[in-house]
């Protein structure tokens, strides 16, 4: 009998050099036994985090034909996995293949800025478009900033109480999705840590890793496509935050190691066999 392999469609940009969005989701969830479906929202040269003046072509106008086509053949897809975005009418795509693969696991990662401040192309627009998407999906995983943003409150640079913490995921979840995973807090305990919540089971989990002092691009892509794909192979919510944790960190180190220019990200090339070892996560513990 054959096997119906796993399969998503991820609807991101592709950035051709500095190892972030599609170039590390997918070798990361192809090498996890995820067949990956590449809907680009843009084609960039590099990223815009410090290469100068990009190339870019915008897509907008390939997302629809693209779901046309993909009805047409039956294609089934297990997941639909969103990105970056870059205007509003790719929003409304991303709710159209929401409608088209209703059974899908709808996964989002609301990509509008970091360290506190959001990128300077989001417009209020595209950000209210991005936050209705997000009230449609079944697993978000923002940073803290981007769960600022999601909650029009400020958190950034804030150091998390237990307490807060749970009202921060509780708070996203009222929201519509009922699983939540923030990435990059800094709990009040010291910690540096990922941590989520799982409304169907009221359990609220984090997984702890080390802090070193370098910013890569791209370790949120790696982060939610890891995620995306022990989830789609049956890993419960914390043991996906965990395997995702503990490879971003893994891949982190060796580059930091490497002492590599931080523009050109993660040296996933060195890490991915990790990935296909299923070793058992264990750990992530209760916030």
């Amino acid at each position: 009998m054959a096997v119906k392999p796993l399969r998503a469609a991820a609807i991101h940009d592709l950035s051709g050099f500095g190892r972030c969005s599609l170039s590390v989701i997918l070798p990361v969830m192809s090498v996890m036994g995820v067949q990956v479906c590449p809907i680009p929202t843009a084609v960039l040269s590099t990223h815009t985090g410090g290469f100068g003046e990009v190339v870019r072509r915008d897509l907008t106008d390939y997302l629809q034909p693209c779901l046309d086509h993909y009805q047409r053949l039956s294609v089934n897809l297990d997941c639909i996995y969103t990105g970056y975005l870059s205007c509003v009418e790719q929003v409304d795509h991303c709710q159209e293949f929401f409608s088209a693969y209703p059974d899908a696991l709808k996964v989002v990662d609301p990509v509008m800025g970091d360290h506190g401040k959001l990128y300077r192309s989001f417009t209020p627009q595209l950000v209210d478009g991005i936050r209705r998407l997000a009230s449609e999906a079944d697993i978000i995983t923002p940073n803290l900033t981007e769960a600022s943003i999601l909650l029009e409150t400020e958190l950034g640079g804030e150091e998390l109480t237990v307490s807060k913490a749970r009202s921060v995921l509780t708070r996203l979840s009222q929201q519509g999705p009922g699983r939540i995973v923030i990435t990059g807090v800094t709990l009040a305990s010291g910690e540096y840590a990922n941590i989520c919540y799982d409304r169907e089971h009221s359990t609220f989990w984090k997984s702890p890793s080390d802090y070193l002092p370098v910013i890569y691009p791209g370790t949120g892509d790696l982060f939610a496509a890891v995620l995306t794909a022990s989830l789609l192979q049956g890993d419960s919510l914390p043991m996906a935050m965990d395997r995702a944790t503990r490879y971003v960190e893994l891949t982190i180190k060796t580059t930091y190691g490497y002492s590599t220019d931080p523009r050109e990200g993660v040296m996933l090339e060195q890490t991915l066999e990790w990935l296909t070892h299923r070793e058992v996560p264990r750990g992530y513990s209760s916030l």
